[in-house]
């Protein structure tokens, strides 16, 4: 779909802009849904009696389902209608939703937070497939930075609203509320996104030109990007579900002043990842390599973050803090704008697989980074080796690209080997 001809450009162009509204909302909505979580788990910690350690549990399960399952859904977005594929995982993500509101006790919040993981799991692989059919290499900078802005600006959005909401209404409401409203976003995707021709899907058959992806999991940069999103998958998620809690028992803040304050640097991070996606695109544009203009600005946000990340626990001033936090979020900003573009021009036709091994591995870090945190203030009641251990991740980020991920060109796969 990338080289259509001239004179239908227009109506395609068309067609592309309703695709990214969608693919932004759809994210938008996903982060929202798995970060409610975070400002709520005060009020659940309290109403079940939840220890440190359950509490980090609670807040790494999702990532279990999430991270094991990107596997299977890369499989199936390279394979299957890729529509129905992603249709289908909305729709189970937002009933997991809605049923949080409803749980009784521990055990169940872990198995709707597992359910959730499931049904999430296939955005990323859906998504890196259609970016990959639909836009140009000098255009996905941009699209996958405005998708990215999405998952920082629904966390903010579920802090600040979120906040506020169980604050007035109980940690059940925004649950029910969030689920039952999103639901809304699958009319117009099966109205206005077209399946693939049957002979893309049909039968699972394995379609021309891309590898399998037992071949796609040897190759040493899909282990080097990986690697690099667990560095980053490490310290997004510490700061998803843990920053809220650091804010209220390091800061002292009350949980409207958590809501507004916490979402700041998920909004830095937004606003940074568009700048930079934009940017690298622009380079590309005026004749600069891929590997220049993406792989140097991602590595050199990885660095700034990691040390911006150790200073915001050196001050006493929660603003001080804050703003510090934010600073850190924006570098952060230059490498997730870049990511996906980097993973889907050396992937081309494998985009899906790549994705989901990519994915899997770095959603680990959403497993570990909760617990790491939850055990270590249990340990020790200072989030400061928790930030550290955030710090040390993201440098091991940078080693990985460095050494094992190649120039930022399309891999010349053998056919189905």
């Amino acid at each position: 779909m990338t080289d259509e001809p001239e004179q239908a450009s227009a109506s395609i162009s068309g067609y592309r802009l309703v695709l990214l509204v969608l693919l932004v909302t759809s994210i938008l909505v996903n982060y929202i849904d798995r970060g409610a979580l975070s400002v709520a788990i005060g009020d659940i910690e309290t109403e079940f009696s939840l220890t440190p350690s359950q509490k980090g549990l609670l807040l790494s399960v999702f990532f279990w389902t999430y991270a094991l399952m990107q596997l299977p859904a890369g499989w199936l977005v390279d394979r299957y209608d890729v529509k129905w594929v992603y249709a289908g995982g909305f729709l189970i993500w937002t009933i997991a939703t809605a049923l949080t509101g409803f749980v009784g006790g521990f055990v169940s919040l872990i198995a709707v937070r597992l359910l959730l993981g499931l049904g999430e799991s296939a955005a990323y692989p859906a998504i890196s497939r259609l970016v990959v059919e639909n836009y140009r290499e000098e255009q996905r900078g941009t699209v996958n930075s405005l998708i990215d802005a999405g998952t920082k600006i629904g966390p903010a959005f579920s802090i600040l609203v979120g906040g506020l909401l169980v604050d007035q209404f109980g940690w059940r409401a925004l649950f029910i509320t969030l689920g039952i409203g999103s639901l809304v976003w699958l009319v117009p995707w099966i109205k206005m996104i077209p399946s693939r021709s049957p002979q893309d899907h049909a039968a699972g058959a394995q379609p021309a030109g891309r590898p399998r992806i037992r071949q796609v999991a040897m190759n040493r940069s899909v282990w080097g990007s990986s690697l690099g999103m667990f560095s980053l998958g490490y310290v997004w998620y510490f700061l998803l579900t843990w920053l809220p809690s650091y804010l209220m028992d390091v800061h002292g803040l009350n949980l409207k002043e958590t809501a507004v304050l916490a979402a700041l640097p998920f909004l830095a991070m937004a606003m940074s990842s568009v700048f930079w996606g934009w940017a690298a695109d622009r380079l590309i544009r005026s004749g600069r390599s891929p590997t220049l203009a993406r792989k140097s600005i991602a590595l050199c946000g990885l660095g700034i973050a990691a040390v911006l990340l150790v200073a915001a626990t050196k001050v006493v001033s929660a603003s001080m803090c804050i703003a510090l936090l934010a600073a850190s979020c924006a570098a952060l900003g230059m490498f997730t704008a870049n990511v996906w573009a980097m993973t889907q021009t050396m992937a081309g036709p494998a985009a899906g697989s790549w994705t989901g091994i990519q994915n899997c591995v770095g959603n680990m870090g959403g497993v570990l980074s909760p617990l790491v945190a939850g055990w270590s203030v249990e340990q020790t009641g200072s989030y400061q080796t928790a930030f550290y251990c955030a710090a040390g991740v993201v440098m091991l980020g940078i080693v990985a690209y460095l050494f094992l991920v190649g120039p930022i060109q399309e891999i010349k796969w053998q056919e189905n080997p």
